[in-house]
C-alpha cells in the first residue's frame, strides 16, 4: 500500500480534492446550482448553525451520491453494544480485567463492528449527555459495510493490530500508540490484518479539544501541529450484492442496504473532521523539583461538561519519560477521587503495578473508590535511592477519566471472564510503618 498523506493541525479549516478530479472544489460558494465534475453537496454539521464560530464545526462533502441514497433502516442485532446501565447492580470495588479474549479466525470471523463489546458508562444519549467505554475485539475486516454513529464521537485506541481506516474524507492507518477519532455522523469501515483489539471512548453530545494550557504557555502537551487529517479519496464503485450501511442511533443498531460504496466524497473542505494524532509526539511536563504533578498534566484530548474544569471526559496518558523528583515518592500516590478512572495498557508494564495489569487488559476505579500502588511497588519506591530515572520505557498506559459514576456492564462483569477476582490482594501486603516515637523515618541510603 502507498504511504498515506494527511493534512496537518487539529481543528483547522481545510480543503482538499482527490488530484484525480482537479477543481473539484466549488470557486467562492458551497453550493453551486451544479458542482464541478456535476458531483453532488452535502453539508455535515456537527454543532448547532448558531454555535459560536469557536465552536461551530461543519465541513461540505462533494460526492458521486448523495448519503440519502439507501434503502430504510432496520432493526439489527446489536450484540454486546449496549446503553443500560441498569443491567447488573453497582460494584463501587476496585476492577481489573485481564487482557480481553480475541476471537479466533480459524473459529468465528469477527470484524470491527461485530466485535464491538460496552465495557461500562454513564448519562444519557438521548439527552445528548454522557459515555460509553468499548472494547472491539477483532479478526477480519469489515466487507462491504460502514458504520456510523449518531449517538456521539469515538477515540478509538488500538492495542494489538493495525487499522487501515476507510472514511469519507480519506484514508488513515493507524497503529498501536496511536488514537484516531471519529467524530458523530462520519461513516467509516475499518480493515485489519491479523487478530485485533483496542479501546474506544465513546462520548455524547459533545467533541474532543485540546486541553487548555493556562500558565503551561503557548505550546506543550498534545501539539496541534501533530494531528493528522486524512486527504480526499473516492471509489466510484458499484456493490451488485447491497452495500450495508449500518447506524448506532440511540443505543441500537441499524442497518440499510445501498447500491454504492459511501466513500464517494471526491472533495471537501470544512473543519469537521476524522483525525489521528501518534502518542510518541506528547511533550511531557513534569515535575523537576518535587512532589507530583497531578495526572491532569497529562491530558492529550479533553471532552468538556457545561461545568468550567470539569470534563465528560479525558484522554490521559503515561509515557516515557524522566522522573528527577527529590525527597518524593515517585509512584502514583494513594488516592480517593470524585471522577471515576477507566485505565487500560498498550504495551509495556505501568510503573504502579508491575504484574497482572497487562496489556490488552484494563482496571476501572469507581468515584471515591481508593487506588495505588501495590504493595512491592510501595516498598521498593519508599527505599530507592532518589537519581535521576527513565520512567516507563517501552510503555504507553493511558486513563480515560470522567466526572460521571460509571456502571459497568453485564459483559464487563460477567460474560466477558476476564475480571481478575483476585485484583484486590495486590493491596493486602501492605503494612502499617507507622513509629509513634519517632518522627524522622530513617533516610534510604
Amino acid at each position: 500500500m502507498a504511504e498515506l498523506k494527511y493534512i496537518s493541525g487539529f481543528g483547522n479549516e481545510c480543503s482538499s480534492e482527490d488530484p484525480r478530479c482537479p477543481g473539484s472544489l466549488p470557486e467562492g460558494q458551497n453550493n453551486p446550482q451544479v458542482c464541478p465534475y456535476n458531483l453532488y453537496a452535502e453539508q455535515l454539521s456537527g454543532s448547532a448553525f448558531t454555535c459560536p464560530r469557536s465552536t461551530n464545526k461543519r465541513s461540505w462533502l462533494y460526492r458521486i451520491l448523495p448519503s440519502v441514497s439507501h434503502k430504510p433502516f432496520e432493526s439489527i442485532d446489536e450484540g454486546h453494544v449496549t446503553h443500560n446501565w441498569d443491567e447488573v447492580d453497582p460494584d463501587p470495588n476496585q476492577l481489573r480485567w485481564k487482557p480481553f479474549e480475541i476471537p479466533k479466525a480459524s473459529q468465528k470471523k469477527v470484524d470491527f463492528v461485530s466485535g464491538l463489546h460496552t465495557l461500562c458508562g454513564a448519562g444519557d444519549i438521548k439527552s445528548n449527555n454522557g459515555l460509553a467505554i468499548h472494547i472491539f475485539l477483532c479478526n477480519t475486516s469489515m466487507e462491504n459495510r460502514c458504520f456510523y454513529n449518531s449517538d456521539g464521537d469515538f477515540l478509538i485506541v488500538p492495542q494489538k493490530g493495525n487499522l487501515l481506516i476507510y472514511t469519507e474524507f480519506g484514508k488513515m492507518l493507524v497503529q498501536p500508540n496511536e488514537i484516531c477519532v471519529i467524530q458523530r455522523g462520519m461513516r467509516f469501515s475499518i480493515d485489519v490484518f491479523e487478530e485485533t483489539r483496542g479501546y474506544i471512548l465513546e462520548v455524547y453530545g459533545v467533541h474532543f479539544e485540546l486541553p487548555d494550557l493556562g500558565p503551561i504557555g503557548a505550546n506543550g502537551l498534545a501539539n496541534p501541529r501533530d494531528f493528522l487529517i486524512p486527504v480526499a479519496w473516492y471509489e466510484d464503485r458499484q456493490v451488485p450484492g447491497g452495500y450495508t450501511v449500518i447506524n448506532k442511533y440511540q443505543g441500537k443498531l441499524f442497518a440499510a442496504k445501498q447500491d454504492v460504496s459511501p466513500f464517494n466524497v471526491v472533495a471537501w473542505h470544512g473543519n469537521y473532521t476524522p483525525y489521528k494524532y501518534n502518542l510518541k509526539n506528547f511533550m511531557v511536563i513534569n515535575s523537576v523539583a518535587f512532589d507530583h504533578a497531578d495526572p491532569s498534566i497529562f491530558t492529550v484530548l479533553t471532552a468538556k461538561s457545561v461545568r468550567p474544569g470539569v470534563a465528560i471526559a479525558d484522554f490521559v496518558i503515561f509515557p516515557p519519560r524522566w522522573g528527577v523528583a527529590d525527597k518524593t515518592f515517585r509512584p502514583p500516590y494513594y488516592h480517593r477521587n470524585c471522577m471515576s478512572e477507566f485505565m487500560g495498557l498498550i504495551r509495556g508494564h505501568y510503573e504502579a503495578k508491575q504484574g497482572g495489569f497487562l496489556p490488552g487488559g484494563g482496571s476501572l476505579h469507581s468515584t471515591m473508590t481508593p487506588h495505588g500502588p501495590d504493595a512491592d511497588c510501595f516498598e521498593k519506591a519508599s527505599k530507592a535511592k532518589l537519581a535521576p530515572e527513565r520512567i516507563a520505557d517501552g510503555t504507553m498506559a493511558f486513563m480515560f477519566e470522567s466526572s460521571l459514576s460509571l456502571a459497568v456492564t453485564k459483559w464487563g462483569l460477567k460474560a466477558s471472564r476476564c475480571l481478575d477476582e483476585n485484583y484486590h490482594k495486590c493491596w493486602e501486603p501492605l503494612k502499617s510503618h507507622f513509629t509513634p516515637n519517632s518522627r524522622n523515618p530513617a533516610e534510604p541510603n
